[in-house]
């Protein structure tokens, strides 16, 4: 099949990161961040492409689905992609491209898609922005009944006397853990309105405040659509493991500073180590959040437990992260491997979900 990859990849060449290592030392994001880690890590401090993939990930998809007899030509999800889309006509795309300008920007590809009459791996517009709009996520799954903690967002007018803390703030346009810094975690009305003063100085957008759960968390991967959807190895996140004086959370810190290929964090296991009952619930709530938001062919679904043990929704993912070196303990590929389908079986299994969802 003659297929395109649409993507957006991060700069990489040594030009590029000298001038983003110098550009992050003195970003106002850098203020924010514990300024051990900004002298040792400059080159992680800049979050402005947390999103994007390494050239290294494209590679590795385009790779693999030529493993899967396919053609395989790439498209960057830049001001060209409609255009060069238009001419290439392919018979199928394969969709990562997380976008860049706008609140909808994920939905960026899929609409252009939409728009040339083009079959698309993942959501279709709609779903992906929703998904991208924290709080509109939030709305449909609380509509539906579906476990979610209570929120609000910063620029509607709220009485900060009346909230239990701890509260936990993130920026209500983006993904990756951009913008969910140690800091993220509020204890009291101070740091409430410090936090949201970042997100809006930082990333010129409103800040999600959500009642903070503070049980196991654990992310859960999807594959298929209707009926016939697929829970892989749910991953569970064991936070013990984050560095002494940070918060039990997987904040932009965790997961880019201490996680890393050289120095892995023991922070996962796969397949969780719950009760049947547990592990159960957790499969239905993501099954049933998957299916309220009309998610196709994949997604990563984050939870948390509750006090009383009962699985909430803390974040949706319709374009989960695919890193391809273990090492860097990207969730998705790792549910698959447990799964029994090593990296170009996985891609290969999200593009014939979508194929056959189009057939």
């Amino acid at each position: 099949m003659k297929l395109a990859l649409t993507y957006n990849v991060k700069k990489e060449t040594d030009e590029e990161i000298s001038s983003s290592v110098k550009d992050a030392k003195n970003s106002v994001t850098s203020k924010y961040i514990n300024r051990e880690l900004v002298e040792n890590y400059p080159e992680r401090i800049d979050d402005t492409y947390a999103e994007w993939d390494s050239m290294e990930t494209i590679d590795a998809v385009k790779a693999a689905l030529e493993s899967g007899g396919h053609d395989v030509m790439l498209v960057e999800a830049d001001e060209n992609a409609y255009e060069r889309l238009k001419e290439l006509k392919p018979e199928f795309v394969f969709n990562v491209a997380e976008g860049y300008y706008g609140a909808s920007r994920e939905s960026q590809i899929p609409a252009m898609l939409e728009m040339l009459n083009i079959p698309f791996t993942g959501s279709d517009s709609i779903t992906i922005g929703i998904c991208h709009d924290k709080s509109r996520c939030k709305e449909i799954l609380s509509y539906y009944n579906i476990p979610n903690s209570k929120f609000f967002i910063s620029d509607i007018q709220f009485d900060s006397n009346n909230l239990e803390f701890p509260q936990f703030v993130k920026p209500l346009h983006e993904g990756s853990s951009k913008g969910i810094y140690n800091s993220s975690l509020a204890n009291n009305k101070e740091e409430l309105i410090s936090e949201i003063a970042r997100i809006k100085e930082c990333y010129n957008q409103p800040a999600l405040v959500e009642d903070f759960i503070g049980g196991k968390e654990f992310t859960v991967a999807m594959l298929g659509n209707g009926e016939n959807v697929k829970v892989l190895p749910i991953v569970e996140l064991n936070l013990d493991f984050v560095p002494e004086g940070f918060n039990k959370i997987y904040s932009y810190e965790v997961k880019w500073f201490f996680d890393t290929r050289e120095n892995q964090l023991d922070i996962f296991t796969c397949p969780a180590k719950v009760d049947e009952k547990i592990y159960k619930q957790i499969e239905k709530v993501c099954k049933d959040a998957y299916k309220v938001l009309r998610i196709r062919d994949w997604a990563r679904i984050d939870v948390r437990l509750d006090k009383n043990n009962v699985p909430n929704i803390i974040e949706i993912n319709p374009l989960p992260g695919i890193l391809p070196d273990p090492r860097d303990n990207s969730c998705y590929p790792k549910a698959a491997r447990h799964g029994g389908m090593d990296y170009n079986a996985m891609i290969n299994a999200v593009l014939n979900e979508a194929v056959k969802r189009n057939s």
